[in-house]
């Protein structure tokens, strides 16, 4: 059993061949053991949080956290703020469902610090690639999420996605039907941003590939 506040890295053992112990260093090794807290899980948490308080506060959400592409230079922060904003409740539902178990999936491969550069960067990029085709206001975490699933699509291929929840996929191949599908869509007065979608995939399989030759650490 590991102690609390330390990670085991079996890549390394010490003189009696047990996993070398190494020093605090995430956010998970700071919690007390068995919390079952990540950033996966913090950011469903500030997405619920944000989508109540548009609910109360909508005028603060709409003008400070909402990415507005005219006005992106006076607010910059809105490139990452825009990320943890939700249309509805439908929109919300089903990308916190879609990170918590992804999100969380590639979390634990390839450590929290990795995991929030993936999904932060694709964020941004896919909001930067939407920008180019649109300059209405963008809410969501599709396109974050998308980097996530682009990066697992590399390192684990051998995970299964269910497309709704009937057909079985090989990952790989759900990330070539889901680009195809919105590399076809652009352009459509569907309110859906496709654009951002591919930019934030590219960020992900990018991230993949660049991690795919490192070995892995196994915690427990």
């Amino acid at each position: 059993m590991a102690q609390i506040g330390r990670r085991c890295d079996f890549r390394k053992r010490d003189s009696w061949g047990q996993p070398e112990i190494s020093a605090v260093s995430s956010l998970r090794d700071r919690l007390p053991s068995g919390l079952p807290i990540s950033y996966s899980i913090i950011i469903v948490g500030l997405c619920v949080l944000v989508s109540l308080a548009s609910l109360v506060v909508p005028g603060f959400i709409n003008n400070y956290l909402v990415l507005y592409p005219t006005g992106v230079l006076e607010k910059p922060w809105t490139l990452i703020t825009y990320m943890f904003v939700h249309a509805n409740f439908d929109h919300l539902f089903w990308n916190m469902l879609f990170l918590f178990f992804f999100g969380m999936e590639l979390e634990r491969r390839v450590g929290e610090r990795i995991f929030l550069a993936i999904y932060l960067l694709s964020g941004i990029v896919a909001a930067l690639g939407q920008m180019v085709l649109t300059s209405g206001p963008m809410v969501g975490a599709s396109g974050a999420l998308y980097g996530v699933m682009g990066a697992l699509a590399i390192i684990a291929p051998e995970i299964r996605v269910l497309i709704a929840f009937i057909v079985p996929l090989r990952i790989q191949h759900a990330v070539v039907a889901f680009a195809i599908i919105d590399f076809l869509s652009l352009g459509a007065a569907d309110s859906i941003a496709h654009m951002a979608h591919i930019a934030g995939l590219v960020v992900g399989l990018a991230f993949g590939y660049a991690l795919a030759g490192r070995q892995r650490s196994y915690y427990y």
